[in-house]
């Protein structure tokens, strides 16, 4: 199964969720969408507006793809599960998000060769087939500045 997440940002991403709908009639495996404030109602999906903590992270679990926003708690919760993440970043000119950060993020997970980062849904098939081939690093988690700021000021109070 793949699970195609839009995230819980109240803004559609109908672009996404149409683009799957039609996706699955032209491959074997179910898609299953979580398709949050999208007003675009799949016909040929498996789909909710949301799920809960549970039924998200078992959906993650369990599917062969994850192709999501470029939200960063989901690519990592995708990527700690060490599943192949596509993501297709939210944007501004589809009225998706306020600005397009998301493409930042989907470029820096990209550049390190953890995702495969799609920008235009039509070739959602082509990444869906690469992901299949491509090889995927794990994110390396560093420890750095902002762990040491947040310990150093928790220090503060407790003298």
């Amino acid at each position: 199964m793949i699970f195609v997440t839009t995230g819980s940002q109240k803004l559609q991403m109908n672009r996404l969720v149409k683009a799957v709908d039609k996706l699955q009639t032209t491959i074997s495996e179910e898609i299953f969408v979580q398709k949050g404030w999208s007003d675009y109602i799949p016909v040929n999906c498996r789909y909710t507006d949301f799920l809960d903590s549970n039924e998200y992270d078992k959906m993650i679990s369990e599917c062969s793809i994850l192709i999501t926003h470029a939200g960063v708690g989901t690519i990592i919760t995708g990527l700690n599960a060490k599943k192949p993440v596509i993501v297709v970043p939210r944007r501004n000119k589809y009225l998706e998000h306020v600005d397009d950060h998301q493409c930042q993020i989907a470029e820096a997970f990209a550049s390190k060769h953890c995702v495969l980062r799609c920008d235009d849904v039509e070739k959602l098939k082509e990444y869906i087939e690469k992901a299949g081939k491509f090889d995927f690093k794990p994110y390396k988690f560093k420890v750095g500045n902002i762990e040491n700021t947040i310990m150093n000021y928790i220090n503060i109070f407790e003298k």
